[in-house]
C-alpha cells in the first residue's frame, strides 16, 4: 500500500468503472471513463487522500478519504476477499477519529463489510438526493477510547 500519486488518477478511475460496473450493474451509467478521469483527476486527488493498493505494479484497490468522510472504496473484482479493502479502510481510520460514508442499500456485499468493521446505520434515503437515484444509507464510524 502506498499513497497514490496524481499521475496515479486515470488508472484509478478506470478501476472505479470497472469495479461499479462488476459490484454495481444496477446503477445507470451517467458518465463516460473521459468524465470519470477528470473528475477524479480535478475532485478526488485535490480533495482528499488516496492510497492505493497495489499487485506488482498493477493498482488492485483504492481509498480516497477526507476529514470526517470516506469518499471512495473500489477493489478489483479479482482481489475482493483478500483483507485488501480492510487495510484501505484502516488507514482512513488511522487518520481521522470518525468517519462517514454513503452506501447503496443494494450493495449487501459493501453494507456487510462495513457494519463488521464499525460502520452504524445513521440514516437511509430513497435516493433522491444522489444522482444515481439509488436508495442509500448514511455510515459512521467513532473511534472508541
Amino acid at each position: 500500500m502506498r499513497q497514490a500519486q496524481r499521475s496515479d488518477s486515470d488508472e484509478v478511475a478506470a478501476l472505479a468503472r470497472v469495479s461499479r460496473a462488476h459490484f454495481l450493474p444496477y446503477l445507470p451509467k451517467l458518465h463516460s471513463l473521459e468524465d470519470d478521469k477528470k473528475f477524479y483527476r480535478n475532485r478526488v486527488f485535490s480533495e482528499c487522500d488516496v492510497w492505493v493498493a497495489e499487485d506488482g505494479s498493477t493498482i488492485v484497490g483504492f481509498c480516497a478519504f477526507q476529514v470526517g468522510w470516506v469518499d471512495h472504496l473500489y477493489l478489483l473484482p479479482s482481489h475482493v476477499g483478500r483483507s485488501i479493502g480492510l487495510s484501505l479502510l484502516d488507514k482512513a481510520k488511522e487518520r481521522h477519529d470518525m468517519l462517514q460514508l454513503w452506501v447503496f442499500q443494494r450493495n449487501v456485499r459493501a453494507v456487510n463489510f462495513y457494519e463488521r468493521n464499525g460502520f452504524e446505520r445513521v440514516k437511509e434515503t430513497d435516493g433522491s438526493g444522489n444522482e444515481e437515484k439509488c436508495p442509500d444509507a448514511l455510515y459512521e464510524w467513532r473511534r472508541q477510547v
